[in-house]
């Protein structure tokens, strides 16, 4: 096929496009911006828009397909040309869930954990040597890319977001699946752009539950009081719900580890609670699709995590710092203990960047209130541009101070300014945890860290 992407730079967006190239399609694109990786990705695959922005010349009744990525706006000149044309228009849940229709998937929704959870499940299933294809929002070793389609493949692994599928579609992206195995791994409100308050961010869950297939499994997790209470209104219903529990471990050593339920104590890459949690969950679905737990506890300890995800950026012992996706407040709350349990004795500086809708969002920040406590120096950043760009009402430093509940040191909205700060804190030892799904202006730390004297 001929298919055109709008807003071709986005983190799925650009994987999919290689994997469709790869596939034999004629692939083209457009955006008005394109980061690294995604940019250096797409010139080498030669996919890369000449020219950056939007050109309706572009979209011809050549085409067989657009797919249109979150990014663009209604208003785009692309998009319009191709409803003028009347060409099939669609976005990327909806084309990969026409895609693995025929095939069982497994389908790993929620509020945090998702990608961790999701690949996790595909090294697992790796190790012991299936063939399945995918759908992940981080690079994870020994996969070529976060996408991968194929007509042969047995069983679909798919991260499930609850936002938005497209400016077109306002179906939340994990509805276009249709899950044989389902994991819920939390649920705290996120996206306030699109979900006003709680209540609608639960009815898309619900709405989730109450079209599944017959037949299916839920696998929820049990400490999760609201996520708890909503599978609990469809008991009777023709699918069934599996609870689980952070797997155990031994709370008095740092070291990360898990026990098995012979108490056998097997060493981990990863730590903190809420991967144990993500570890039971994967341990849950393993052993319904028939892995033994030898296979999957081998997995498991040499599972190195997800690209952005509590990763390791730069160690100068004992010194340390992590770099985290975490930026929603459940998020934040369970990387900032995984950190301090991890590392009692650290001096422990932990900096977050506030990027997304909610986080900048006036009504949404007081639920960062003590996210930051056991840190025993906090700082908080925010870009006035982001603001802007988000068409929000400006922040004041005081008002976020305020709403962290007096955990900060400093609230920055300059980066220079920021990393000096920060930096000017480090007293060795020290476990620094740097927290965004932004760019921090641009501030490359592990550079910095490693100019540090």
């Amino acid at each position: 096929m001929r298919i055109h992407m709008i807003a071709i730079g986005g983190a799925v967006m650009h994987a999919l496009a290689l994997e469709l190239q790869r596939l034999g399609h004629v692939v083209s694109g457009s955006d008005d911006q394109i980061f690294d990786p995604a940019r250096n990705r797409l010139l080498q695959a030669g996919l890369l828009p000449s020219t950056e922005g939007w050109d309706p010349q572009r979209v011809t009744s050549e085409l067989d397909l657009v797919l249109l990525g979150m990014h663009a706006r209604p208003d785009n000149p692309e998009l319009q040309k191709a409803l003028a044309l009347s060409l099939p228009v669609m976005s990327f849940p909806e084309f990969l869930g026409r895609e693995w229709q025929r095939v069982p998937q497994v389908v790993v929704a929620g509020s945090h954990g998702k990608t961790t959870v999701t690949a996790l499940l595909m090294h697992t299933l790796r190790q012991a040597g299936w063939a399945f294809d995918y759908l992940v929002g981080s690079s994870v070793a020994g996969f070529e890319r976060s996408v991968r389609i194929s007509p042969s493949s047995p069983l679909a692994i798919i991260e499930g977001d609850e936002y938005f599928s497209s400016p077109l579609d306002n179906r939340p992206k994990f509805m276009h699946y249709n899950p044989t195995h389902l994991i819920l791994t939390g649920l705290a409100w996120d996206h306030a752009n699109v979900y006003p308050d709680e209540a609608s961010y639960v009815e898309a869950f619900r709405s989730r539950l109450a079209s599944l297939p017959t037949g299916a499994t839920v696998y929820y997790d049990l400490e999760d009081s609201v996520l708890r209470s909503l599978v609990t209104e469809f008991q009777g219903a023709d699918w069934e719900a599996v609870g689980y529990e952070a797997l155990p471990n031994d709370s008095n050593t740092a070291e990360p580890h898990f026990l098995t339920e012979s108490g056998e104590r097997i060493s981990t890459h990863i730590f903190g609670r809420h991967n144990l949690k993500n570890m039971a969950a994967v341990r849950a679905v393993c052993r319904r699709l028939g892995l033994g737990d030898a296979c999957i506890y081998q997995a498991f300890a040499t599972f190195e995590g997800a690209g952005g995800r509590l990763e390791k950026i730069w160690e100068r012992a004992p010194d340390v710092a992590y770099m985290d996706f975490a930026h929603a407040p459940s998020k934040v709350r369970a990387t900032v203990a995984a950190v301090r349990h991890r590392y009692p004795h650290h001096h422990f500086i932990a900096a977050l960047e506030l990027h997304t809708y909610s986080s900048l969002s006036r009504n949404y920040l007081p639920l960062y209130a003590r996210t930051l406590e056991p840190a025993d120096k906090a700082f908080v950043f925010y870009d006035n541009h982001a603001l802007e760009l988000k068409k929000l009402p400006s922040l004041t430093p005081a008002e976020v101070a305020e709403a962290f509940a007096g955990d900060v040191e400093v609230v920055a909205h300059d980066a220079q300014a920021l990393a000096k700060a920060v930096l000017g804190s480090l007293r060795s030892p020290f476990v620094l945890l740097l927290m965004s799904s932004g760019s921090w202006q641009g501030l490359a730390w592990k550079s910095l860290l490693l100019e540090r004297k």
